[in-house]
């Protein structure tokens, strides 16, 4: 890696904010002799700029030797960033490729098949004559062929140990701040109806532990093997029969992977093993399970920290690496859970160029939103929104719901105020589709969200302002989270939700001259800031240190349609900034929250 040209590889004719100093940083970090680069840079950083100016440091062919690594990789696990990469121009040499099943195949009778179900994967032998132009496999050979390739993580995950995409000299992670939660997800081991195909024919016995859930996996990874073998010996497979294939050898690698990994005495890797209620109605015979009874259902198989998977999958794919995110909020904790050294380990500060005054937060919490209190805090909560919605006539807005279950009974109590005109909202198989068709639409229309907290670009006008609902805390019914929480780990479960609200109030300013408000509906958001803010960002912590209280208008929801503010007295947003008539002392309200006996007892969740 060759970090004197990291100015020369940055891709825009000039640079903006402290992209500059960010540049000169992250070279002197690597020159440092550091392995690993964390960038913790904030939205309007423009990380995808530096990730390429990093990975334009790597060595190249012509100056590596035949047995050393050369070249980078590109990867982020949203796919709406890859996509944004592959439509900047600035990043035009970073040569994508995405998984077989986004391609479509090229011969004429095919033309709505994707790739992965094409006749070169259903028929045995099958001779492509347009292979060299099939959309695929001409993206794959330009990306393993050309300095920066770039891809999903779970694309870059699943290539490990690929012949086409070796090991290079650098690895550019960008959105890195949730690597150890995609890693546990990517290895999370499902077993049930929907994920086995021969599920109705098994015998589930019911698992009493790890030890029987090593087990049973070896017993159906055996049976996984017979099943794929037969399939494997036919001449010609249907588009399902491909995808049951395909599905076999993925379970047969995954419930490989479990015994291996935990029978291993060195891997620090923890498992877990959760197992639903049986469905009703019996099962058949399967001499895959050796055991006497078969009184389970189906199975979710997680790992703890999954070191070994990310040395596999990750840390063995690269000599150096830089890991960017807004939001990496603590290094040591940030290294111990992705299984690296935090002495081989630097982190870079961006500053923040977005003047705080434009990115303001406002305290309209209304109680809790635990699921023991919601029933009585959604009607005021949904009165707030209504009253914001009024003080924002004319504008978008963006409500982050938390769940569906949120999501249904405020939109319900919404139409029921009768500003249902103005709401939209998503289910979980048109949520892209009604996004797109809010972002383009000229109403000041407010979207009701669930999840939408990280990639979500809502600049200029797209949305001036957003409600977050409830404090994103993990569930606690989760084995992974309660499994933590029983070890005390309170810290990381803090940072994880902050890392979310932080994330999901980047969604509404996007420039330094854009302007955004965010409103926190949850009393426990307030608590929450309390309990984190040793591991907060500083540029995070004057956006909290200024939070105030808004004088929304009287709650109107007529106003909230006709495009009047009535009995508002705030003042309307702008460019300079938020005016506001009355404000709180943070420092009252911390002293009268500070003593709780159980930390559990304000954020317990159990609904997601």
């Amino acid at each position: 890696m060759n970090t004197e040209r990291i100015f020369d590889a940055f891709p825009a004719p000039s640079y903006r904010g402290n992209q500059e100093q960010a540049l000169r940083d992250i070279r002197d970090a690597f020159a440092a002799d550091n392995d690993v680069v964390l960038v913790r840079a904030p939205t309007g950083s423009g990380k995808s700029l530096l990730a390429r100016a990093v990975a334009g440091c790597a060595r190249t062919v012509g100056e590596a030797e035949p047995s050393e690594a050369s070249g980078a990789y590109y990867t982020t696990p949203q796919v709406s960033q890859l996509d944004d990469v592959a439509a900047d121009d600035l990043l035009a040499d970073l040569n994508v490729i995405r998984g077989k099943s986004n391609y479509t195949c090229i011969l004429p009778e095919e033309r709505n098949t994707p790739v992965n179900q094409a006749p070169c994967v259903r028929e045995r032998g099958y001779d492509c004559s347009v292979k060299h132009r099939c959309p695929y496999f001409s993206d794959r050979a330009i990306a393993s062929n050309r300095e920066i390739a770039a891809m999903t993580l779970a694309y870059f995950m699943q290539t490990a140990g690929s012949e086409v995409f070796r090991k290079r000299d650098v690895v550019v992670i960008d959105e890195a701040h949730g690597l150890a939660e995609w890693a546990e997800m990517y290895a999370t081991i499902q077993l049930g109806p929907r994920t086995v195909p021969f599920w109705d024919e098994l015998r589930v016995p019911d698992i009493d532990g790890i030890d029987r859930a090593v087990r049973y996996a070896e017993n159906v990874a055996q049976t996984c093997g017979r099943r794929k073998d037969d399939l494997l010996a036919q001449e010609t497979l249907s588009p399902a029969e491909v995808r049951e294939r395909d599905r076999l050898q993925e379970l047969i690698g995954e419930l490989e992977w479990f015994v291996s990994d935990y029978r291993d005495p060195e891997s620090p890797t923890t498992w877990l093993v959760d197992q639903s209620e049986p469905s009703a109605g019996a099962r058949g015979d399967d001499p895959a399970d050796d055991e006497d009874d078969d009184g389970g259902g189906p199975l979710t198989i997680k790992p703890m920290n999954p070191e070994k998977y990310l040395a596999h999958t990750v840390w063995d794919r690269g000599n150096a690496f830089a890991l960017l995110s807004a939001t990496i909020l603590n290094k040591d904790a940030f290294c111990r859970h992705v299984g690296l050294n935090p002495d081989n380990v630097a982190l870079v500060d961006v500053g923040h160029t977005f003047p705080v005054e434009n990115r303001p937060l406002y305290d309209v919490t209304q109680g809790k939103m635990t699921f023991e209190h919601r029933k009585e805090t959604t009607p005021k909560l949904a009165r707030t929104i209504v009253r914001t919605m009024q003080h924002h006539p004319d504008e978008k807005g963006l409500v982050h719901a938390h769940s569906y279950d949120i999501q249904e009974r405020l939109a319900d109590l919404l139409r029921d105020f009768g500003v249902g005109d103005r709401i939209r909202v998503h289910d979980r198989d048109d949520r892209d589709a009604v996004l797109e068709e809010w972002k383009a639409s000229d109403d000041p229309d407010v979207f009701l969200s669930v999840k939408m907290e990280e990639a979500l670009d809502l600049k200029g006008d797209l949305c001036r302002f957003q409600v977050l609902c409830k404090a994103p805390f993990l569930n606690t019914s989760d084995s992974r989270v309660a499994h933590r929480l029983e070890e005390g780990q309170w810290a990381w479960y803090y940072r994880a939700a902050l890392r979310t609200v932080i994330q999901a109030c980047g969604r509404v300013i996007r420039a330094p001259d854009d302007y955004g408000a965010t409103y926190l509906a949850d009393s426990s958001l307030v608590d929450l800031f309390e309990r984190a803010r040793t591991d907060m960002p500083d540029w995070f912590e004057a956006q909290v240190d200024r939070m105030s209280e808004p004088q929304l208008p009287p709650f109107e929801p007529r106003a909230a349609l006709d495009g009047t503010e009535s009995g508002s007295t705030t003042g309307s947003t702008g460019e300079a900034g938020y005016q506001r008539t009355r404000t709180s002392s943070r420092g009252n309200r911390s002293s009268q929250r500070s003593s709780r006996s159980s930390p559990l007892a304000d954020v317990w969740d159990t609904d997601g």
